[in-house]
């Protein structure tokens, strides 16, 4: 892919990684609380969700305590520790509730959601990125970057702008897919041997494989969002 150097953008909320080559912006606002630190909660983040479902599912059933754990056959006390979040319950423990409850052994937990990773970019906090066309009056914002996905594919959304100053037309060949989406102004946009004439609402899928780029620009100030998907 075309090199990317980001120019720090004050503000930016959403630090890039050095091991996507997009270097990192300016540190964020001192926080409030100590992302470091630890309580039993954060903790057993996912002991308290599995104790929240067995719970609702044994006042479901109308069982007590005493009664859910002679049927799981567990002490009540390994019972009160689980349903509070205070222990990891053992496969063979979830497996013996969920027989003794009637439910699959996954609606134990339901209640568990693991953190994904999310950027969020305020208007104009984009950072400037440097590629073949900068040079030439086209300015490359990029809107957000992930390290890393559960998908196993990177995504790079930029914010592209072409200037009454550009009238150098450079064109890029990398891997993966791209996807156009033009916001203002007309460009005359080519993917290999063909042309395309991209207006304001119109869109280009296409195979970044082929060399590809802006080939004539005919009503400028021109603005339309790129993405770039490839493997990680």
């Amino acid at each position: 892919m075309p090199e990317i150097r980001p120019e720090p953008a004050e503000g930016q909320a959403c630090p890039l990684d050095d091991s996507a080559g997009l270097g990192t912006l300016p540190a964020m606002r001192p926080l409030t609380q100590d992302p470091h630190g630890s309580s039993a909660f954060s903790d057993r983040v996912l002991e308290s969700a599995i104790g929240r479902q067995v719970r609702a599912f044994r006042h479901h059933k109308g069982l007590t305590v005493a009664q859910l754990s002679a049927e799981a056959n567990l002490s009540p006390g390994m019972l009160s520790k689980i349903e509070n979040g205070a222990t990891s319950p053992s496969l063979t423990s979830l497996l013996s509730l969920s027989r003794a409850l009637s439910v699959p052994m996954t609606a134990l937990f339901r209640g568990f959601e693991e953190e994904r990773a999310v950027c969020h970019v305020k208007a104009g906090d984009g950072a400037e990125a440097e590629r073949a066309g900068t040079r030439a009056g086209h300015q490359y914002s990029l809107l957000g970057h992930l390290p890393s996905t559960s998908a196993g594919v990177v995504v790079e959304p930029y914010l592209i702008t072409l200037s009454t100053e550009a009238d150098v037309f450079p064109t890029f060949q990398h891997d993966g897919m791209e996807f156009l989406y033009m916001l203002a102004g007309v460009v005359d946009y080519r993917h290999g041997t063909k042309i395309f004439r991209l207006e304001p609402g119109d869109s280009l899928f296409f195979d970044a494989d082929a060399p590809h780029g802006p080939e004539g620009l005919i009503d400028l100030p021109a603005r339309y969002l790129s993405i770039i998907c490839y493997p990680q």
